[in-house]
């Protein structure tokens, strides 16, 4: 495999004066059909997760909700939907990638509905957990769609589209969110982010009904590996839960117990697969994809990737509302050039690979790794008296160099994947970048709050903020150094 095919074979040039077959127009335009859908529920799931974190403080007054409440509406749906990304991957493997995306859809849509409906703080937790497990079936479906329903450019492009949708998704749940509880439409206070989804997924629904082909890639003689999804469940929620909860738990004994317990129970689930795999069974995570140099760089970049990524947008938010007094509609447009760029890159990054194959992924993390150096630098420079407006050209910088990582590292990561696996490696890859974005949060937030400690003025905000940024420095060094191992496993492949 060359560099080129991280891209896919070019389709052959088409004279101006050359009409278009129909047949091909009409692929075209069901491709096109197809790919808004997908992504609109792409869309849909991932802005969910911003909107949420901006209406926390309004669900805690509206509901007379406790911290650890308000906490558990968040962090639930983190937990369930990272503990069953795999199983719901590997499930459309079994099943088809169709009914799966339509179940998890209805599933995420009524749910959505039951949290805007919810009449207490615990219905809401318990609203939100069946939302991550709707998430968890149909968002693994996506990357595999995307890998078997698109071929040639198409693929390229697909997955240019998906990368510059999540940088959009990112911001526009900041501002919706902002935007619709300062509203507070109908009176309904924070109720609207959830009920937004409602028109939205049944738009979806339609569409996929419509638009997605019947396909199912495993054999029927194939069935879940239920011992293998109980270890790698217990394996991911003995390391989830106290990195999702160790910071605002003061980090008691149990949660170095449980972290301390993950490393054997994912030794044990990784023996199981392969003496599962070596008897001709149908292990979760069939090994023969960690044979493959590419997937297996690919995931252990997309850890580091998303660590510094959801690191620094943890710190920069908590700087912005708490540090400089920012209200989240404000923090949110503070984001935006960062999310502009993101989209712009990663729609820039399919034309980019013909001529630089798989280094756009050296480039883009070279500008992110630059743009992250000059953010630091540019509080160092400002110190105390540092606003968002100041920061804008290093976040456009970030932004951009992200968004030449993302689609191209998908792409990379998932081609050659078998076609009855590819669930399965959606499911991985996704839950890589989901323990990466546990582990920066935990990481960079933990620095963060060190050096805070209980000051609360803006000097020691902007303290905290800088060192926290070194770490984050340090991730994205480390993602640009991963970046050789991803890109000679693409050219010498196993």
């Amino acid at each position: 495999m060359t560099p080129a095919t991280v891209n896919e074979p070019q389709e052959e040039d088409v004279r101006p004066d050359t009409p278009v077959p129909e047949d091909d127009t009409a692929q075209r335009a069901n491709s096109g059909w197809l790919l808004l859908v997908v992504m609109t529920a792409t869309f849909m799931a991932l802005m969910d997760s911003f909107i949420v974190n901006v209406a926390a403080p309004s669900i805690r007054t509206d509901m007379g909700a406790s911290f650890a409440q308000v906490e558990l509406v968040i962090s639930g749906y983190v937990l369930v939907y990272g503990l069953l990304l795999i199983t719901g991957g590997r499930l459309g493997d079994i099943r088809g990638y169709r009914p799966l995306f339509l179940l998890g859809v209805v599933v995420f849509t009524a749910a959505s509905l039951a949290c805007g409906l919810a009449p207490t703080p615990g219905t809401l937790i318990a609203f939100r957990v069946v939302q991550a497990v709707g998430a968890a079936l149909f968002y693994p479906q996506v990357l595999s769609i995307l890998q078997t329903a698109f071929t040639g450019r198409m693929r390229t492009r697909a997955f240019a589209v998906f990368g510059a949708t999540i940088g959009g998704a990112s911001i526009a749940g900041q501002l919706l969110g902002g935007i619709l509880i300062q509203a507070d439409l109908w009176g309904l206070s924070w109720r609207p982010i959830f009920l937004v989804n409602v028109p939205i997924g049944a738009l979806v629904i339609a569409g996929a009904l419509a638009t997605l082909p019947s396909v199912r890639s495993g054999g029927s003689g194939t069935r879940l590996d239920l011992r293998g999804t109980l270890l790698l469940s217990a394996a991911l929620l003995l390391l989830s839960v106290p990195l999702t909860e160790g910071h605002a738990t003061g980090w008691p004994a149990w949660t170095w117990i449980m972290l301390v317990l993950s490393v054997p129970a994912f030794a044990a689930f990784i023996g199981w697969q392969r003496r599962l795999g070596a008897r001709g069974g149908f292990p979760l995570t069939p090994p023969a994809l960690f044979k493959r140099p590419t997937f297996t760089g690919g995931n252990i970049l997309a850890v580091a990737f998303f660590a510094g990524n959801a690191g620094l947008f943890f710190v920069l938010a908590m700087h912005l509302q708490f540090g400089l007094d920012y209200s989240a509609l404000e923090a949110g447009l503070t984001f935006t050039p960062l999310a502009v760029t993101f989209v712009v890159a990663s729609l820039v990054a399919p034309r980019m690979a013909p001529r630089l194959g798989a280094h756009v992924l050296t480039l883009g993390y070279a500008i992110n790794a630059l743009g992250t150096i000059a953010l630091l630098a540019t509080l160092w420079a400002g110190g105390p008296d540092i606003t968002g407006t100041m920061m804008i050209p290093a976040l456009a910088v970030i932004g951009f160099g992200e968004g030449l990582g993302v689609s191209p590292l998908f792409g990379t990561v998932l081609s050659g994947v078998p076609e009855n696996d590819a669930g399965s490696a959606s499911g991985v890859l996704e839950t890589a970048g989901q323990v990466g974005m546990s582990l920066g949060i935990t990481g960079i937030g933990l620095v963060f709050f060190s050096v805070l400690g209980s000051a609360s003025d803006v000097t020691s905000y902007a303290d905290a903020f800088t060192w926290a940024l070194a770490g984050n420095t340090v991730l994205a060094l480390l993602a640009l150094a991963l970046v050789p191992r991803l890109t000679r496993a693409e050219q010498h492949p196993a």
